[in-house]
């Protein structure tokens, strides 16, 4: 490695570091659009609409 690639790549680490400090963990490995369609629930919008305050009607 030349020392430009070393920089590089601890400018890359350092980076890594600060938004990890400032964002955290936020976003999980995989997603609900990474699941295969047979893993994915039937009706996408039922959560929404048991979880639907009653003052919203439905």
């Amino acid at each position: 490695m030349s020392d430009e690639d070393v920089r590089d790549e601890q400018e890359r680490l350092r980076r890594r570091r600060r938004l990890a400090e400032v964002f955290g963990d936020v976003l999980p490995e995989n997603t609900s659009d990474d699941a295969p369609e047979h893993e994915r629930p039937a009706d996408p919008g039922r959560w929404y609409r048991e979880n639907t305050p009653p003052h919203h009607g439905s």
